[in-house]
């Protein structure tokens, strides 16, 4: 009868955003439709990175065909004065919800709860997120992909990593020969990177490491437990990308500038990459004070309402909270924020990422608050825009296609109503967004955000976390 109950809500919900969903399709249905926004003040996050002012941009087969050229025949325009134009936000550090099995399993169940895939990506798109890079890939999420390439959703691009953790359960790989193994198979199913997780043993760290090298595969990852008190032996040729600032943090129990400085040094010298992901920390440490911290969140009734009940009832930073945890997880915040500095000084690539998923930090909307960390933190607008949009692309391996705002790339672009060089949160001012050459309005978004909050709000008593396993 509850299941029953399910399908026929599920129904329900899928007949009412019809008109809602139908919209945004439609712009996804653009076909050859050429755009020309006209008078708008470039920031096109190259290396000079120099203000072209009052330009006129051509858009034509999901590319910027021309900056201040001819202007084709029936084009439709977009007014840009007084209006800034940068890249497309890039998110490096997230875990999107997708279709999942909840319940107990048996050959050909499959999922048993399904995401409307153009709901969800609605979040990043009505934030200027046109590329996420998915940390803990599974097989839904290529079907999440596809669906955005073939034109049924419209939403970012998506990267994809496979994770590798020791111990028993998961994507697990004990020894050398099953961690090289499991990277041989993560390539030959498709995916494109190498997730690193705490629980590897030092051996295995290390073949993993030295297979995805010959694979060219890259890594990104956690620095396992195991190197806590000889933190260098974790910084090995071909160790890509630090994925949060916690990872440094977790290998010792001083949390002074010295070490900051030691830890800087060791992905400077090893050519290694980080995502401070400032935002992690500082939610956690809001949500051991209060639970409030999510509830009163702006984005929360976007939030899909069986993750919305886990974020409440199943808290794991709230449950046991004491004065004492939270003293604990400022200052790890402070500490955070001292890396930050550091990477600066080191010269140390930095990307933007947010972990978005985790409980309290809302897919899209936490990279502009990622943002405004890094620039409280001692990054100049400049570098945090870089953070979001040209650094991330290279790392992907993608800066030919996406991250600046030049002839031939794909047109991938955020037109915002304020000039974020000024004021890191004028990214939030956003007046529209082309993903993948399609043009979504500021209005349509509104109206998007505001029939999912209504929809959310409808159904959020028939999901329960704790009675997930029945879905």
């Amino acid at each position: 009868m509850k299941f029953l109950k399910i399908l026929i809500l599920l129904v329900t919900i899928n007949f009412n955003l019809n008109a809602q969903n139908q919209s945004l399709l439609n712009k996804n249905k653009q076909g050859n439709i050429t755009y020309v926004i006209r008078n708008v003040n470039i920031i096109p996050m190259t290396e000079d990175n120099k203000v072209i002012e009052k330009a006129t941009v051509v858009i034509r087969n999901k590319k910027i065909l021309s900056i201040n050229d001819s202007i084709p025949l029936n084009a439709k325009t977009i007014d840009g004065t007084d209006k800034w134009l940068i890249p497309g936000l890039i998110d490096m550090h997230v875990h999107n919800l997708a279709d999942v099995r909840m319940s107990s399993n048996y050959p050909t169940k499959g999922a048993t709860l399904f995401m409307d895939n153009q709901d969800f990506m609605l979040l990043y798109v009505a934030n200027g997120v046109t590329t996420t890079f998915e940390l803990s890939g599974r097989v839904e999420h290529f079907g999440q992909r596809n669906e955005i390439i073939n034109g049924k959703v419209i939403g970012p691009r998506i990267a994809l990593a496979y994770l590798v953790d020791g111990g028993e359960s998961g994507n697990t790989a004990n020894t050398p020969n099953d961690g090289r193994q499991t990277v041989r198979l993560a390539k030959q199913q498709g995916y494109e990177f190498i997730k690193v997780y705490s629980n590897l043993n030092a051996e295995t760290y290390k073949a993993i490491i030295d297979e995805a090298s010959k694979q060219k595969m890259k890594v990104i990852g956690h620095i396992p437990t195991i190197f806590k008190g000889n933190t260098k032996d974790a910084f090995v040729p071909h160790f890509g990308m630090v994925a949060h600032a916690e990872e440094f943090s977790s290998q010792t129990d001083k949390y002074t500038n010295e070490v900051a400085k030691e830890f800087a040094k060791l992905a400077k010298d090893n050519g290694t990459w980080v995502t401070p992901n400032l935002s992690n920390l500082v939610y956690i440490a809001k949500q051991a004070r209060s639970l409030d911290s999510v509830k009163n969140l702006s984005s929360f009734k976007y939030v899909h309402p069986l993750m919305q009940s886990k974020w409440i009832v199943s808290n794991q930073y709230n449950k046991g909270t004491s004065p004492e945890r939270v003293a604990y997880f400022d200052s790890l915040v402070d500490f955070h924020i001292k890396l930050v500095k550091e990477f600066k000084n080191a010269g140390v690539p930095m990307v933007a990422g947010t972990d978005s998923g985790t409980s309290g930090i809302v897919w899209g909307f936490s990279l502009h608050d990622e943002l405004k960390l890094l620039v409280d933190a001692g990054l100049t607008t400049n570098e945090v825009l870089i953070s979001a949009t040209r650094l991330p692309a290279e790392w992907l391996e993608i800066d030919d296609k996406i991250g600046t705002v030049e002839k031939g790339k794909f047109a991938d672009l955020v037109l915002l109503d304020e000039n974020p060089l000024k004021n890191i949160n004028n990214t939030k001012k956003i007046t529209g967004v082309f993903v993948n050459g399609k043009w979504v309005s500021r209005e349509q978004l509104d109206n998007m955000l505001s029939e999912l909050a209504k929809e959310n709000d409808l159904k959020k008593d028939d999901f329960d976390w704790n009675k997930r396993g029945e879905y």
